[in-house]
């Protein structure tokens, strides 16, 4: 896979839903997306690029709340990072458990830890602290006061 080629494809196929595309090395992509673009752009890289989904990471920035989803092709090695950034008022963003399962128990560990919700999760509720922190404290996000 030549990285110029997929980023030119992945820029004309989603021109409206990429803000930015960074070659970090010769194997690895960042791509700076709208949050509505989640799902359409993971089925791609998926579907028809043949990309697993690795894990996602949360964080809390001056900008907002940050996604990073990670996607590996096995037999290239190169990582393709998704990355969403959402408001700080309302950050919620597709669950991407309705193209893979497993990412079920990190969204609701991003939730647990950040707040972020994710639409469409089938059981978005604490995965390990439910008896450490009150309902609506989330103690990953820049506020948080132990």
């Amino acid at each position: 896979m030549q990285n110029k080629t997929f980023t030119e494809e992945l820029s004309r196929r989603f021109s409206k839903e990429i803000k930015g595309i960074a070659e970090l090395s010769e194997k690895r992509i960042s791509v700076l997306i709208h949050p509505n673009a989640l799902i359409q752009i993971s089925d791609f890289l998926f579907n028809e690029k043949k990309f697993r989904f690795i894990i996602a990471s949360g964080l809390h920035t001056k900008e907002g709340f940050e996604i990073l989803y990670h996607f590996s092709n096995d037999k290239t090695g190169h990582i393709i990072n998704l990355n969403a950034l959402m408001s700080h008022e309302n950050p919620e963003i597709e669950s991407l458990t309705v193209l893979f399962p497993a990412a079920e128990w990190i969204e609701r560990e991003i939730y647990e830890l950040l707040g972020i919700h994710f639409k469409g999760h089938p059981n978005l509720v604490k995965l390990i602290s439910k008896e450490n922190w009150p309902e609506g404290t989330y103690p990953y996000r820049k506020d948080f006061k132990p």
